[in-house]
């Protein structure tokens, strides 16, 4: 299943503000790193915290759609098919945990070599306890 255009992160810039100021979660076959855009203060108006201070003004803020990456090195498999259905599997497991997630959130995920001969079931478990852990499912 694809990820809806809205909620794709393709910009090498977004990756990299992800990877400077992001949070990191790693299990066993995936490393996950979020961005939380904007966080609203106890009076409605939006603080921006430390770090996000310095992203440029082109930066979406409160409001937007979560975006999600997913990056599969060589480093997991030489073989192309094998690296594009990880990606296939990952993105159908985020298609799924997509409504549960905060809208305003980047989220980057890695594929750590031997996940290869990972399961649909294992990534979307796997996902779903790095997500809960980096607070970017709603109720968490």
């Amino acid at each position: 299943m694809v990820l809806p255009k809205q909620h794709r992160l393709r910009r090498s810039k977004d990756f990299a503000k992800v990877y400077r100021y992001g949070k990191k979660a790693v299990s066993a076959h995936l490393v996950l790193r979020t961005l939380t855009l904007a966080k609203p203060q106890n009076d409605g108006a939006e603080a921006v915290s430390e770090p996000l201070a310095a992203l440029p003004p082109s930066t979406p803020l409160k409001g937007a759609a979560v975006q999600i990456g997913i990056v599969v090195s060589q480093k997991v498999s030489k073989r192309a098919v094998v690296r594009n259905r990880l990606k296939r599997q990952i993105r159908s497991a985020m298609n799924h945990l997509l409504p549960g997630l905060r809208p305003d959130s980047w989220v980057v995920i890695n594929v750590r070599p031997g996940a290869d001969e990972c399961e649909y079931g294992e990534f979307l478990r796997e996902l779903e306890q790095l997500l809960t852990k980096l607070e970017v499912i709603h109720g968490s």
